[in-house]
């Protein structure tokens, strides 16, 4: 499909272009923002067929049909829309031109794997203030280095008219979710014949990107967010504990990282700094079945791929996943053997940004190739597909996009990583059992992410 949504001409954007800053983009380009472009850059009108419909300003109050719940979730305000049909394994020939090759090898893997397709509904919306700071970083944000780093962007969105895939990256990195949240959930990696221990996490974070008292990027200090994360259960792994200061240039300074270990047992515990909790090291509750950079589909640095557009897509994600975080449905209800209870994903046809990663020749990953998906109109990653050192297909990811439409946000309420090889996965954020998202979380301060923190937590248990 032609790259209808960039005013540049070519998808595949050069990495020898990257090495002096790129510019924002010119103010009559800007001006489309609102206009033939939604605020936040993606195309406002539908598709040809209708299929996708054009963009009406999303879901930005709370429905009167779905109110968000006393203990703060949100029930599904198209629980009355039909399927449409159905894919599986038998009929995979007739929507293949509109799956990604990882829902092509899911379906050919598990015979019993399916995509209930529904109507598209864009619901994705921002605040006022939030579309405001998009339009001044089209004007004003530089992308520089070799596409791992920016300046002059704040609050939302920064690459809203993307340029090459690094922004675009960016767009998903720096995406906005509110300023302080804290949230409960569970990660759950069953074995092959299904079953699995829960691990439930407590994490609290400062969006420091999207801070309303920082007026300038030079004030973030290189500090995107700031993140601390602590294990709840099972006993055994209770009190496990790990502290990121997410960098925005990794040439200035590395993701800054603590995590609690124990010397000698619990009777010398120790909190020290660590690298551990960056690129391919595997992610702390996922049973090696997924990497730190894989965390919230993807993030951190970019700095181990060369990435590149490789088009504009229509593609069946999973969109407006409210049943799959309901409240009526336990974590039994969801963790089956191979995949998940696909009866609890709704699909959607929605327009993405195809992206694909090669791992540079002079730096070390498991992943040789990754490709990924990221939707139109919020930049979230819905889906990717990982690939081993010999090219093969290795892992599938894939989001599930709610509208938090009290904030409004929207983003994955969950997300899976299938590895293929395995023949098992890892479905991380469940929050099904667990109180809903805190996006006032007003008592979270600067004295909560330091590694002092950590330690007057051990001296708490």
């Amino acid at each position: 499909m032609r790259l209808s949504k960039c005013i540049w001409a070519s998808a595949a954007v050069s990495v020898s272009l990257l090495g002096s800053a790129v510019a924002g983009v010119p103010s009559q380009q800007a001006a489309r923002l609102g206009n033939d472009l939604t605020p936040m850059g993606a195309e406002k009108a539908g598709n040809a067929d209708g299929s996708i419909p054009a963009w009406s300003g999303g879901l930005s109050t709370s429905p009167a049909n779905a109110p968000r719940s006393a203990n703060g979730h949100y029930p599904d305000p198209f629980a009355d829309d039909p399927i449409l049909f159905t894919i599986t394994k038998d009929n995979i020939s007739e929507h293949a031109a509109m799956l990604t090759p990882g829902q092509a090898a899911m379906l050919a893997a598990y015979p019993d794997y399916k995509l209930n397709v529904y109507q598209s509904r864009r619901t994705c919306a921002f605040p006022d203030e939030v579309y405001s700071a998009i339009r001044k970083n089209a004007e004003e944000g530089s992308l520089g280095g070799d596409g791992d780093s920016l300046s002059n962007v704040l609050h939302g969105t920064p690459f809203p008219i993307p340029f090459n895939a690094y922004e675009i990256v960016w767009n998903h990195n720096l995406r906005y979710r509110g300023y302080k949240v804290s949230r409960a959930f569970v990660s759950a990696a069953p074995t092959r014949s299904g079953s699995y221990t829960s691990v439930k996490v407590q994490d609290d974070l400062i969006f420091d990107y999207s801070s309303p008292y920082i007026s300038s990027f030079d004030q973030l200090k290189n500090t995107s967010f700031r993140y601390i994360q602590e294990t709840l259960a099972p006993a055994r792994r209770a009190g496990q504990l790990l502290l990121v200061h997410e960098v925005v240039d990794p040439a200035r300074n590395e993701r800054r990282s603590w995590q609690y270990t124990s010397s000698g047992g619990l009777a010398s515990p120790r909190v020290q700094r660590t690298s551990a909790a960056a690129y391919d090291t595997p992610q702390i509750y996922s049973d090696a079945l997924s990497t730190a950079d894989s965390f919230d589909v993807f993030s951190g640095p970019l700095d181990r791929f060369n990435w590149m557009v490789t088009g504009v897509e229509e593609r069946y994600v999973a969109y407006n996943s409210y049943k799959l975080s309901s409240p009526e449905y336990k974590y039994d209800d969801i963790v089956h053997s191979g995949h998940i209870n696909q009866d609890l994903v709704r699909y959607e046809k929605h327009r993405v940004w195809a992206v694909e990663a090669s791992l540079k020749p002079t730096q070390r990953h498991v992943y040789s190739r990754r490709t990924a998906y990221f939707d139109e109109d919020g930049y979230n990653m819905v889906a990717g597909e990982l690939y081993d050192a010999r090219g093969g297909l290795w892992r599938v990811q894939e989001a599930h996009i709610i509208q938090y439409h009290d904030v409004p946000t929207c983003f994955n309420s969950s997300d899976v990583v299938y590895d293929l090889t395995e023949g098992r996965y890892v479905i991380q954020n469940l929050k099904n059992e667990e109180a809903g998202i805190n996006f006032d979380a007003a008592h979270l301060q600067d004295g909560n992410f330091v590694s002092d923190e950590l330690r007057r937590r051990l001296n708490r248990r």
